[in-house]
């Protein structure tokens, strides 16, 4: 160990410390903390209820902080108090670093630029997770929640489990959280995007030792239950509310109808055709008989085919309430024609209410699919039609003569 560590100064001046959760990692600590010494003195270790000698490998070291607690909590305590603690000391940041050994303390530069470059985000060390010794499960845990972050964040991240972090913990710490074992990873991600709080990440190593040498406290049936029943919480908190909180917040700056009108609507680089499309998509979730999840259909089928989501949703917004009582007409009529017996004649303005509807849903269901199909490719063609006579197609512009 060095009497003056590497980056002792920048840790200080950008108040970063480095966060080390450990439980029962006495195989690996010393030589975690040996290695971390040699660059900076801001060193916080949470020893989270070991039964092992970690507090006499701890006692080898004065300079560390730490805090200690017995029982055994899990990580995600032991990262919060963790947290709670770096901010009483004055930290504004924090790198979190596994005691397992698998990660490099050489990295610590890596994280102390991106304060600088990003200092209101969360960074995630990206492992290779092609290399040697890295084991398959990981792989495809990573990739799960991956997917799910994308989900309910909207943001792609290459490696969403790497506990190589740094968390600007000033900027969170008026947040409570939920999770107290290692799910806490993905929950403080996920609800620091939707605080505002920027997600990035930086390639680090990662060491991982051969199976038989390897200690871990994660548990596959029990853990990854708990991270699948987050998953689905946050899933629901994120379509029935972060995004329409997100989507009313944006109607309501001045800039955003501008961006709408000439970056979406307009959007003079989209073809014709896939313009039409998206109307015509629009169209048919309007009147397709989802009631209650119109928009949500039109905002995940616009954003799986990479359509524009502003006409797609301007579109399905055919069902407004003056038209649902010509809908439900119009798709009465239409279901007669596959009803060989029993169809029902409504009149418009007598006839029309939802007991009427109740007692003949199959004439309505049929006639609602047939509507919302006929209308949509009939509205989509006629506006590619219009598009075709009044626009320029930009995709066939682009075409070599």
């Amino acid at each position: 160990m060095t009497e003056q560590p590497i980056y002792n100064d920048q840790f200080r001046a950008r108040k970063v410390a480095v966060l080390i959760p450990t439980y029962n990692n006495a195989g690996t600590l010393r030589n975690v903390l040996q290695d971390v010494m040699c660059y900076t003195h801001h060193v916080i270790v949470v020893n989270d209820g070991s039964t092992d000698n970690t507090a006499a490998i701890l006692d080898e070291f004065p300079l560390i902080q730490r805090v200690e607690y017995i029982p055994n909590k899990g990580k995600g305590i032991a990262l919060r108090r963790g947290f709670k603690y770096a901010v009483q000391q004055g930290y504004d940041y924090v790198i979190t670093m596994d005691a397992d050994g698998q990660h490099f303390a050489s990295d610590l530069q890596v994280m102390l630029e991106k304060v600088v470059t990003h200092p209101k985000s969360i960074v995630i060390g990206a492992r290779n997770l092609q290399q040697e010794n890295m084991p398959g499960k990981n792989t495809f845990a990573n990739k799960f929640s991956n997917f799910w972050f994308y989900v309910e964040t909207g943001l792609k991240m290459p490696d969403t489990q790497s506990g190589y972090r740094l968390y600007p913990v000033y900027a969170m710490r008026d947040m409570h959280f939920w999770c107290t074992k290692y799910e806490f990873e993905i929950e403080v991600m996920v609800r620091s995007a939707w605080k505002g709080i920027g997600i990035d990440s930086a390639p680090v190593k990662v060491y991982y030792p051969p199976a038989d040498e390897r200690v871990s406290h994660f548990r596959p049936l029990r853990d990854f239950s708990r991270i699948s029943v987050l998953n689905t919480f946050l899933v629901l908190i994120t379509f029935l509310y972060i995004k329409p909180r997100d989507f009313i917040r944006y109607l309501f700056k001045k800039e955003s109808w501008k961006s709408i009108w000439y970056d979406h609507i307009l959007n003079r680089n989209e073809s014709n055709a896939r313009k039409a499309t998206a109307i015509g998509l629009g169209v048919f979730l309007g009147i397709v008989p989802i009631w209650g999840f119109q928009l949500l259909s039109a905002y995940l089928l616009a954003a799986r085919f990479k359509l524009n989501k502003a006409l797609v949703l301007i579109a399905c917004n055919i069902s407004v309430p003056p038209m649902i009582p010509f809908i439900i007409f119009v798709s009465f009529m239409t279901g007669k024609l596959w009803m060989k017996n029993g169809s029902l004649t409504i009149n418009f303005s007598k006839q029309l209410n939802m007991e009427t509807v109740k007692m003949n849903l199959e004439q309505y269901l049929y006639g609602s699919i047939t509507l919302s199909i006929v209308a949509g490719l009939l509205v989509g063609l006629i506006v590619y039609a219009l598009l075709s006579i009044f626009r320029n197609d930009p995709v066939k512009q682009d075409q070599p003569i």
